[in-house]
């Protein structure tokens, strides 16, 4: 990357940074002053206004609180989630597509949340261990999302077909076979219709699993950097990574709402609450876990660093290839603008992905490492 391209991406970082931490302490703020000035309760009354039913009070209540963030937030959002992708030269979205690809995701969230939502109401309603059954619930639905994701959430927002490169095709179905991963199909998408920026992950479980690859990493990279890629994914699933968030989730997943139960109930008097199942007092519970999410954030992020620096090494294992692991880091500082040398404190806080230049000089030294090794065996 070269030093324009650099500063450009310290000043499209810091301006991020600078925008997510100001609207994190809005949000706290704000949300602390409607609780402590009475008006969730007002709001709750207001919607019990209109029925006696306190599960479509919950949808109205949930509906007003909607409808006012997404007005007060659109602003943000359209300058530093629109305007701001353009002037970096990242994003391929008309204004209407944009406004479209939000819609979408508003709408599929909704579909998806809306069933824990209404669960986790006649939980707390019903039991005093409400937490525990709906971790258990939170938890098995994550799953489900998992493996169906691929194959009926994903298609909504990007086309998946199979990759037409014949050659790297089989290059890759071998690196499935060395690596003895069974793979429903290594699929690309248009990535392209949002964006510029390159990515490829791995999805779903069980039948479902697919590595994916967006259109702007095969039209952009090399074989070789595209294989060094797919390799590295399939490290994720070689190194159990999957089963690792899996169990991961499990005990944050318990552990973290069992702690927001406590400061829940610890807190609901200070605010004039009595019952946890109190409408208005729900917003409290946001409160909370915006705050444990916060707090915890370092501990899911380092797990994330950690397990990227072990697919690096896996692909090395595989590939043998460091020039075009290198030229691979690179060129997705470079497409993605991603600053290569981030503030440590942030990198620790919030990065799930090691910076670009620690990716390079962790994957030198241990390709050295295994240099030495072969050169011991010989």
């Amino acid at each position: 990357m070269d030093e324009s391209r650099k500063v450009q991406a310290r000043k499209y970082e810091k301006i991020k940074l600078t925008v997510g931490i100001i609207e994190g302490i809005l949000s706290f703020i704000i949300l602390l002053l409607f609780l402590a000035y009475g008006y969730s309760k007002k709001l709750e009354l207001f919607a019990y206004g209109f029925t006696s039913n306190p599960y479509i009070a919950l949808v109205i209540f949930g509906l007003v609180i909607g409808l006012f963030t997404s007005v007060i937030g659109f602003p943000v959002d359209y300058i530093f989630g629109f305007r701001l992708e353009h002037k970096f030269g990242l994003s391929n979205l008309t204004f209407w597509g944009w406004i479209k690809e939000k819609l979408k995701a508003a709408l599929v969230g909704a579909v998806i949340g809306a069933p824990i939502a209404f669960l986790f109401y006649w939980l707390i309603s019903s039991y005093e261990l409400w937490w525990l059954y709906l971790a258990c619930i939170v938890w098995g639905y994550s799953v489900l999302l998992a493996q169906i994701a691929p194959v009926l959430i994903f298609p909504i927002f990007y086309k998946f077909t199979p990759i037409e490169n014949e050659e790297l095709k089989n290059k890759l179905m071998a690196l499935c076979e060395k690596a003895g991963f069974k793979v429903s199909g290594v699929y690309k998408f248009n990535m392209s219709k949002t964006t510029k920026k390159a990515n490829a992950a791995f999805t779903g479980m069980g039948k479902t699993k697919r590595i994916i690859l967006g259109d702007t990493l095969l039209e952009a990279f090399t074989e070789n950097e595209i294989e060094n890629v797919f390799a590295h994914e399939l490290g994720h699933y070689k190194k159990g990574h999957i089963k690792k968030n899996i169990l991961f989730s499990l005990v944050a997943t318990f552990a973290g709402l069992f702690i927001l139960s406590k400061v829940y109930l610890w807190l609901l008097p200070a605010f004039d609450f009595k019952y946890p199942w109190e409408i208005g007092a729900l917003p409290l519970l946001a409160l909370i876990a915006g705050v444990f999410s916060f707090l915890t954030s370092p501990i899911g992020a380092g797990l994330s660093r950690k397990f990227e620096f072990e697919a690096d090494r896996f692909a090395l294992d595989t590939t043998g290839d460091l020039d075009s692991l290198r030229s691979t880091m690179e060129k997705l500082a470079e497409q993605n603008l991603a600053n290569d040398e981030p503030n440590r404190l942030v990198e620790f806080w919030t990065h799930s992905h090691p910076s670009i230049k620690r990716r390079i000089e962790e994957a030198s030294r241990y390709f050295k490492s295994l240099q030495r090794a072969n050169a011991l065996q010989q």
